[in-house]
């Protein structure tokens, strides 16, 4: 049959593509560049089942295989579908608006500082140094326990820096946070050297905390205990 004179046909190009044809290019061709382009594992909508095909949860269809469902993704119904989906949230977010959460900023009023002992230990046997802290909180707010935390001596501005120490602050509400001038050694956080014990009926917190052994020629520093508040 002779296709060169065929309406649209230019002498000697051969048949034209048929509608066909021209649709299975078109689709292949988006399958390839959905393949290279797109990440389907952020895809909300695909599901693969017990039998190893892919299912389209938006458009309840069936595929075979990753680039049947992307070539999909690229045709007419699923993106009619997803601009159904977003109009409808859209909607759906603009009849009911998420309220708006703030939290309010917890203001408690000081009622001063705990009372408080400390006892300096040395163990016979390792020959480490411990300090003991024993604090009374009668007036401390129901479920709170007083918790600590070690602070570089640049962190505070109570005093000038001075990298041989470091504090040990002790909070608990209503009561002001404390801190105890330290030397700045390593503390050994070991089960039998550091512990903290909250009693529930006198209120009283204790803490212990076990300084590591230095190396020999370090620099020895007398530890300044005693409260002080401070600002961070």
């Amino acid at each position: 049959m002779d296709f060169q004179h065929r309406a649209g046909s230019r002498p000697g190009a051969g048949p034209l593509v048929s509608r066909e044809d021209a649709n299975m290019e078109r689709r292949e061709r988006m399958k390839r560049l959905a393949m290279d382009t797109i990440d389907i594992s952020k895809d909300p909508y695909i599901i693969k089942n017990h039998l190893g095909t892919y299912e389209c949860r938006l458009c309840l269809t069936l595929h075979s295989t990753e680039a049947s469902y992307l070539a999909h993704t690229q045709g007419r119904k699923h993106q009619t579908n997803l601009a159904k989906r977003q109009s409808k949230d859209m909607k759906d977010t603009q009849a009911f608006p998420q309220p708006k959460l703030t939290v309010a900023k917890r203001r408690t009023v000081k009622i001063g500082r705990p009372g408080y002992k400390v006892t300096k230990q040395r163990e016979t046997e390792t020959n480490q140094k411990s300090l003991m802290f024993e604090l009374d909180y009668p007036q401390i707010e129901p479920r709170i326990k007083p918790r600590f935390r070690l602070m570089s001596s640049y962190e505070q501005r109570h005093e000038q820096p001075d990298d041989r120490f470091q504090y040990l602050l002790i909070a608990a509400e209503p009561y002001e946070t404390i801190g105890f001038k330290i030397p700045n050694v390593e503390i050994d956080f070991s089960e039998d050297k550091h512990f903290t014990y909250w009693d529930d009926v006198t209120h009283k917190y204790t803490l212990q905390i076990t300084f590591k052994n230095k190396q020999s020629g370090a620099h020895t520093v007398n530890p300044s205990i005693g409260p002080q508040t401070i600002q961070k």
